[in-house]
């Protein structure tokens, strides 16, 4: 497997994480799970091959051009053939601005973004298929969501109050003092926690526990502490509490928990 992160240009870097390409070197089909991670995405397929994520009973084929919301459950995931794609990974708040919704509407769901955005992605997809180079092909992404930025700025002002109340959640007395904060910005608590929940899909406590896993998965595939020592560094009450959030974002317990089992969290883990 390929996988290899493209650092946006620093007028999109306070919406996008990065860009990723990601390539299966084999058309054997695997089976795989995403784990909740805090972000939105969008992914342009480009190859052959195609994804299936587990819905009921059995597995459905995701659209050619995928909108991820907030995933905040393990969500199995099935590998087809040679796959080839191009995403878009955004800051907590960032997908907020390419979306006519909310982005709770969305949220546990993986959606055709063509029906969200209209003609212009379904444009933006096929002459993505058509490009020679990985340059060409982000210059084309970010044309695109510089024109749709420009429809949207009136969204500044609140997003920005969503980014820098993201950066006080990592405060462990942030619940203790939602109040205090809010009034710094003029608004109730309840507004900035219904303003969270509209720009990222999650509510702040959410957002918090998912921060917490991610940083948490990342010490467990080092595997150079005991899990006391993470429980301890990531925040939890105990080994328990830390154990038994581990297993609901991932259905496994850390100690069950292995790259060599996880093929998509191992390619990213890489990078």
């Amino acid at each position: 497997m390929f996988y290899q992160e493209i650092i946006p240009d620093s007028r999109l870097k306070q919406y996008v994480k990065c860009y990723y390409s990601y390539e299966s070197d084999s058309a054997v089909a695997f089976e795989d799970t995403v784990f909740p991670s805090g972000s939105m995405e969008i992914i342009f397929n480009l190859g052959p091959g195609h994804w299936q994520i587990a819905g009921g009973e059995s597995y459905q084929t995701t659209p050619p051009v995928e909108l991820w919301g907030q995933i905040i459950s393990p969500l199995p995931i099935r590998s087809v053939g040679k796959n080839v794609m191009l995403g878009i990974r955004f800051l907590p708040h960032g997908a907020a601005f390419f979306l006519n919704e909310k982005a709770q509407g969305f949220t546990n769901q993986v959606v055709d973004y063509r029906d969200v955005a209209g003609k212009h992605v379904t444009l933006l997809h096929q002459r993505l298929l058509e490009a020679k180079t990985q340059p060409e092909r982000i210059t084309l992404i970010e044309t695109y969501l510089f024109n749709t930025l420009d429809g949207r700025k009136k969204r500044a002002d609140k997003s920005a109050i969503v980014n820098d109340v993201m950066r006080e959640l990592h405060r462990r007395d942030f619940f203790e003092n939602i109040e205090t904060i809010a009034s710094r910005y003029g608004i109730s608590s309840r507004y900035l926690q219904k303003l969270f929940l509209q720009y990222t899909g999650l509510t702040p406590k959410l957002y918090s526990k998912i921060h917490r896993f991610q940083h948490s998965l990342r010490l467990v595939t080092k595997k150079e502490a005991p899990l006391t020592s993470i429980a301890y560094d990531c925040g939890y009450f105990d080994q328990s509490h830390f154990i038994r959030e581990f297993k609901s974002f991932t259905g496994l317990t850390p100690g069950g928990y292995s790259l060599e089992t996880s093929p998509i969290t191992g390619a990213f883990a890489e990078s």
